[in-house]
């Protein structure tokens, strides 16, 4: 199973406090609008996202269709695709994508834990 790119989503208090945070670790931005409360931002090939006002828990993401650069990569798992394999393994969605569509689309499941993971494709 493809999930392609991975990041991690949190739910931040005051995107500006943690972005000066994350610049302090080295993190640059990435992609996003600071104005719209959220940024994607880059160490390497390390991946994070500051969301302020969207989320209550942090999120695990995943990107199905996408490289660590935001770019469409040829080969990869439809989302509807992996929906399908993970049922198949009794894993229980709390939210599925539209088996009757194509392109964008987003799954989510919690894990034993309560973690939250996203698999959220964007082609």
């Amino acid at each position: 199973m493809k999930l392609g790119a991975f990041s991690i989503s949190l739910s931040v208090k005051d995107i500006h406090a943690s972005k000066q945070f994350y610049e302090n670790l080295g993190f640059t931005v990435f992609a996003g609008d600071i104005a719209k409360n959220y940024l994607i931002m880059k160490n390497e090939n390390a991946i994070i996202g500051l969301f302020q006002g969207m989320f209550e828990k942090n999120l695990l993401t995943f990107n199905p269709g996408w490289n660590e650069n935001a770019s469409k990569v040829e080969s990869f798992d439809d989302v509807r695709d992996i929906q399908r394999q993970l049922k198949s393994k009794g894993v229980a969605l709390v939210s599925e994508a539209d088996e009757n569509t194509s392109g964008p689309a987003s799954i989510i499941a919690v894990d034993p834990d309560g973690n939250v993971i996203l698999i959220d494709q964007h082609v």
